[in-house]
């Protein structure tokens, strides 16, 4: 394999609690109701996208106002901390070893992106990052992945794309990409349209044995 693209959070950073949470505040703020099920739609896509689909739960309200409102309870003290997702920054120092290219594509902004990867000390390794301000659609729709691919240089069957949610998962195998699922958002049950699945990243070879 000649790329890795990885996700960002639930991949990379386990930070969905922390964005769900959020989530949750600013739908209660607006007086929506919300379960599990709900929440659970903003995993793996762009806040905008879903946010677009439930407009009419906001009335009189534009989207980007809902986004920097939702931005705004970053710094809430209530809200759960991020951390690495295990095995996460050990896997990108030997794909990098390894001579293989690396991109993140996420459905977060540049700015938390940037920001988180230069936390877990492996921003130097990744070559771009794809982010919710360079697409048009967001996952499931294959475009990121696309994306980074020709930012690589990289023919999509040649890459390998590491996903937590059932968005990114799609995505990747529609842009002709073999993909490891990380259950770490989701029970692997639900991630059986990867090509392998994982509970974490420790330990992951690399080329991963979807490419045996």
């Amino acid at each position: 394999m000649k790329a890795a693209l990885f996700d960002l959070d639930g991949t990379l950073i386990d930070s969905e609690r922390r964005s769900l949470a959020m989530w949750a505040m600013l739908l209660d703020r607006h007086g929506v109701g919300h379960d599990e099920v709900v929440l659970r739609g903003f995993m793996g896509r762009r806040g905008r996208d879903v946010l677009a689909e439930r407009a009419h739960l906001f009335p009189g309200r534009r989207i980007d106002d809902l986004i920097s409102e939702v931005m705004s309870f970053n710094d809430h003290p209530g809200l759960p901390a991020v951390a690495p997702v295990p095995g996460a920054a050990d896997l990108v120092r030997r794909v990098s070893a390894y001579g293989s290219s690396i991109a993140v594509v996420t459905s977060a902004s540049l700015d938390w992106a940037e920001a988180r990867l230069a936390e877990t000390g492996i921003r130097d390794l990744v070559l771009t990052v794809v982010s919710a301000q360079d697409v048009v659609v967001g996952k499931p729709d294959p475009e990121g992945f696309l994306l980074a691919a020709r930012r690589l240089s990289v023919d999509p069957a040649h890459c390998v794309a590491f996903e937590d949610s059932i968005a990114g998962i799609a995505a990747a195998k529609a842009a002709g990409m073999r993909c490891v699922g990380i259950a770490t958002t989701h029970a692997g049950t639900e991630l059986t349209a990867a090509d392998l699945v994982v509970a974490d990243l420790t330990g992951v070879q690399w080329p991963p044995p979807t490419d045996q």
